[in-house]
């Protein structure tokens, strides 16, 4: 049976470098599970391997939306999908890493919009929201039940999860299968401890700084992005929209980024322990795991 590995984890707890490292040895493509990766322009904030790095080892699903475009899970499936056969065609081992649990989560599990009972409603649709944003939250809500909708902001995300729970009782749709039903593969979740990650983080942010992410989002912003679209909704490019609108100094924007930065990989930690046959480990275990899996 053909394998695939996938690699996800905490935010800097060295997933890519991994993923490169498994890739060189083992024949392997990169298939990206990173919500914000697919967006054309957005390379420092999303810490995309760099163009030399991607001619050296393939990279699927990455620049692959313009920042004013919307991407889901649903897209995801398909994509990562038709990304799998594609590496499988050349004979090699796709290898699919990122950070997105949503994006994981339905690949190992399967996917349903309206039915999330397995996949813990209120944290999914909440891992949604920092995913794609409360207004991505509070479409699904308004395509549920429109009149419902218009009586609570798409701010309120507690009241509009909630509503859509209420929805979601008397909706009871298939869960899809999983596209990866009819492989081998190996699921690893890299963690480390919580000083450790932060202290990658506030490394990781003032390298992006130093490389130029305050140019980065100007740019965009030049050329038409605007803090609604869901690209913009991502940490690193989100705080910066205050910055430019002068309502934040720089050193209060860049702590901004790395506190939001922060508790994300809290709520990434408490996402991953709900994601099925998946391995919790560090990253040096991870390595193991995934070298005997791949030379069995």
């Amino acid at each position: 049976m053909s394998k695939i590995v996938i690699i996800t984890g905490l935010t800097c707890s060295g997933k890519s470098n991994l993923a490169i490292e498994i890739a060189k040895k083992y024949n392997g493509e990169i298939i990206s599970a990173d919500s914000v990766q697919i967006y054309r322009g957005l390379d420092i904030g999303s810490a995309k391997e760099s163009h030399e790095m991607r001619k050296t080892i393939p990279h699927h699903l990455i620049d692959i939306k313009n920042f004013n475009e919307t991407y889901n899970v649903s897209n995801f499936i398909d994509d990562c999908k038709n990304a799998i056969s594609c590496v499988f065609n050349k004979n090699k081992t796709p290898i699919i890493v990122g950070g997105t649990g949503l994006y994981i989560k339905a690949l190992i599990d399967g996917y349903s919009l309206g039915n999330c009972a397995d996949l813990q409603k209120r944290e999914y649709y909440q891992q949604l929201a920092v995913e794609k944003g409360n207004e991505f939250v509070w479409n699904i809500l308004y395509e549920l039940n429109p009149d419902k909708a218009k009586t609570v902001h798409k701010n309120n995300l507690k009241r509009v999860i909630r509503y859509i729970e209420l929805e979601n009782e008397s909706i009871k749709p298939a869960k899809n299968q999983s596209i990866l039903a009819n492989y081998d593969y190996l699921a690893v979740g890299v963690v480390e401890d919580r000083d450790t990650i932060y202290s990658k983080i506030n490394f990781r942010v003032d390298e992006m700084v130093k490389n130029g992410l305050f140019e980065e989002v100007s740019n965009l912003i030049k050329n038409g992005a605007k803090r609604e679209f869901q690209s913009m909704n991502s940490i690193g490019y989100k705080e910066l929209f205050d910055y430019f609108e002068g309502k934040t100094d720089r050193d209060t924007t860049i702590n901004l980024i790395k506190q939001h930065t922060r508790n994300y990989c809290k709520r990434q930690l408490t996402f991953l322990k709900t994601i099925p046959n998946i391995e919790l480990c560090n990253i040096n275990q991870a390595k193991k795991l995934i070298e005997e899996f791949l030379n069995d």
